[in-house]
């Protein structure tokens, strides 16, 4: 299973990006997809998820009221809208799914069994 994260780049701080989450050969409706990242000597951790009806979203602290995550299943892709973005935001931005359909995984890295390669997001000051 793959999934491709996109959209980093360079961005000054107070900018935004949208990242976008996308799966290749297989459907990501059925499943919750969450946002991660790693910044540079630092543990990942956790940004965003969604369910996989989208009726339920959870942020870290760090990110409320900044980001939204959001999905288009018709398009099969989630995306990050990144505002107000900080130099603190920068960092590998990744997206992963739970190994089980339907299923709304909490926080922990380990409920999330498929990843993706990240997408890297610089925020200058």
């Amino acid at each position: 299973v793959q999934l491709q994260a996109s959209g980093g780049g360079l961005v000054r701080a107070g900018g935004y990006l949208r990242l976008s989450c996308a799966p290749s050969g297989r459907t990501l409706r059925t499943y919750a997809v969450g946002w991660f990242r790693q910044a540079p000597g630092r543990e990942r951790e956790f940004v965003a998820f969604i369910t996989w009806t989208g009726s339920i979203t959870n942020y870290a602290d760090s990110v409320k009221g900044r980001f939204t995550i959001s999905r288009d299943n018709a398009k099969n892709a989630v995306y990050l809208q990144m505002n107000s973005l900080k130099p603190e935001d920068t960092a590998v931005y990744s997206c992963a799914t739970p190994g089980d359909r339907y299923r709304t995984p909490t926080r922990h890295e380990h409920e999330w069994t498929f990843w993706g390669q990240g997408t890297l997001v610089t925020v200058s000051s």
